[in-house]
């Protein structure tokens, strides 16, 4: 593959800025057809981002001769039609957060890939960011000593009234469609990270509640970890609270590391009565680092950078937590 010839399916409001130009900035990548199931919203895609070609029919996309890789940026009740579609064509294939609805879903796309020998990427883009590239870099030089647990907490005021009649909004509190709320939306991102940084689960479990009522989906969940490697780990999110709250810290036994998952852009380290900082500038497209190491990996010059089954992993924390 000398090209990546890129197919979006689904080209809505996460590849507007976050992944879709991203595309055609990479080496070796270009954007050549994009599809949603509204063709007017797919025309006005292609025509603002300048992408050839539109299709309002997944299928069709998959079996375009010139789009070798296929990116699935569908809500999660369609990652696992998509993306098996997608690996029986014989097309690599970069398929977003959540992996899928559930856990069971998540391991059949992973037992796919693997019957197929196929590539598939999960999008858990934050691996590559240098903020948390930094992160894991502190913790492996031994900046504040051994790890011994790491701390989460997520807090947000409710979704309003005229949020939640916003489509783009309401889908995401909608079981059916979303797998969960917003956690689901948003935990992939913090778990990966913990199980990227700690790797295998001794165990695992949680609560989860709707404590607002607000939607079918719970608002709070709470869980925790313990990795083989003896670490702890602990969360709290709240999506049905007054006060706003970003923060993930990391003990070790000679200092502790802090910083935001969604908000910041700076690394704080508290060790041996020194504190020190580490400032990143924000990307205009978060995905990018990641989509450069994706189109490496389908051109067969580095590693997978998140692998279904690691993806399926943390499906099945989320599930741990929340069943």
């Amino acid at each position: 593959m000398q090209t990546v010839q890129w197919g979006i399916i689904g080209c809505g409001d996460v590849t507007e800025v976050k992944s879709g130009p991203a595309l055609n900035k990479v080496p070796n990548s270009t954007l050549v057809a994009v599809m949603r199931r509204d063709g007017a919203k797919a025309a006005d895609y292609a025509q603002r981002h300048h992408v050839p070609k539109w299709y309002s029919d997944a299928n069709a996309l998959i079996n375009d001769p010139e789009v070798n890789a296929i990116y699935v940026a569908t809500p999660p009740d369609t990652h696992e039609l998509y993306a098996l579609q997608a690996i029986q064509s014989g097309k690599p294939v970069y398929l977003e957060k959540p992996m899928a609805l559930s856990f069971a879903a998540a391991q059949r796309i992973a037992a796919a890939v693997k019957e197929r020998n196929s590539k598939l990427v999960v999008a858990h883009y934050r691996r590559e960011q240098p903020l948390f590239k930094k992160i894991q870099q502190l913790m492996e030089e031994g900046a504040v000593g051994t790890i011994r647990l790491a701390r989460m907490e997520l807090y947000k005021a409710p979704l309003s009234a005229a949020e939640l009649q916003q489509p783009q909004q309401a889908w995401r509190v909608n079981p059916a469609i979303a797998g969960g709320g917003l956690f689901h939306d948003l935990a992939p991102h913090q778990l990966d990270l913990m199980y990227h940084y700690f790797g295998n689960v001794k165990t695992v479990k949680g609560i989860a509640i709707n404590q607002g009522g607000l939607y079918a989906a719970d608002d709070l969940v709470t869980g925790s970890i313990l990795f083989d490697n003896g670490i702890a780990f602990s969360g709290s999110w709240c999506f049905n609270a007054a006060a706003t709250t970003d923060h993930c810290e990391i003990v070790g036994s000679s200092g502790s590391i802090h910083f935001s998952i969604f908000g910041g852009n700076t690394v704080t380290v508290i060790a041996k009565g020194i504190t020190s900082s580490y400032s990143f500038e924000m990307l205009q497209h978060v995905q990018q680092p990641m989509i450069e190491k994706v189109v490496q990996y389908f051109r067969g010059e580095t590693h997978n950078p998140c692998a279904a089954s690691e993806g399926a992993e943390v499906m099945r924390l989320m599930e741990a937590f929340t069943s």
